[in-house]
């Protein structure tokens, strides 16, 4: 038996290099606001009125529901929270 080792989980199960990338992105965005939320102690409603979403999105958010979530909408909810985000752009051979 061939066994492959992978990067990450995404780069296991996607179907793409550019998939996988995409989705390391959001779900390193989604990890930050559910633990901006926790932290802030906000419940869902207050979370979704800072973030100009409605709270069954905070919800989705909260329960990881990755594939209902893009960049815009994540980057949006994180800039609302007075969030900064900064990005780095890495060679393939550099990120591993």
């Amino acid at each position: 038996m061939n066994r492959q080792q992978f990067g990450s989980v995404w780069d296991a199960i996607e179907d793409t290099p550019e998939e996988a990338e995409n989705m390391k992105l959001r779900s390193s965005l989604m990890m930050k606001l559910t633990d901006y939320i926790e932290r802030s102690g906000m419940n869902q409603a207050q979370a979704a009125k800072l973030f100009g979403v409605t709270q069954p999105r905070i919800s989705d958010l909260m329960r990881g529901k990755i594939n209902l979530f893009g960049l815009d909408a994540l980057v949006n909810m994180l800039a609302a929270a007075g969030l900064h985000i900064e990005l780095r752009v890495l060679e393939f051979d550099e990120a591993a």
